[in-house]
């Protein structure tokens, strides 16, 4: 089993934490805008308000300035899915070949007898 390295062990983990981090980043600065009156806020609605606004704001902000983690961890998902095709795929024709011989001893022991 090779080793990706430090840097790209984990990437999923990494892009998940930057994106969680930009999205608290963008709803800091929309909490203080509400706090100080600059965008209009008043009780639970306007909370939802920042929420989403945070929110769509973090959007755009990810998908800029996290595509090389974004493709760092779709190259470590896509390795995954690959290794697991390659052994599922590598386990069937073990157990094709154990058939194909249970089956040849089975015909050959049922020739012998006749």
């Amino acid at each position: 089993m090779t080793s990706n390295g430090p840097e790209k062990s984990h990437a999923t983990l990494r892009y998940t934490s930057l994106r969680v981090s930009i999205f608290l980043g963008c709803l800091l600065v929309a909490l203080l805008l509400g706090h100080f009156q600059i965008i209009p806020v008043s009780g639970e609605a306007g909370m939802i308000f920042l929420f989403l606004l945070a929110a769509i704001a973090s959007a755009p902000l990810s998908y800029a300035l996290l595509s090389k983690q974004r493709d760092e961890m779709s190259a470590q998902i896509s390795g995954k899915v690959s290794g697991r095709r390659s052994r599922t795929a590598e386990r069937i024709a073990a157990q094709n070949a154990e058939e194909d011989a249970a089956d040849d001893a089975a015909r050959a022991a049922t020739a012998g007898q006749s």
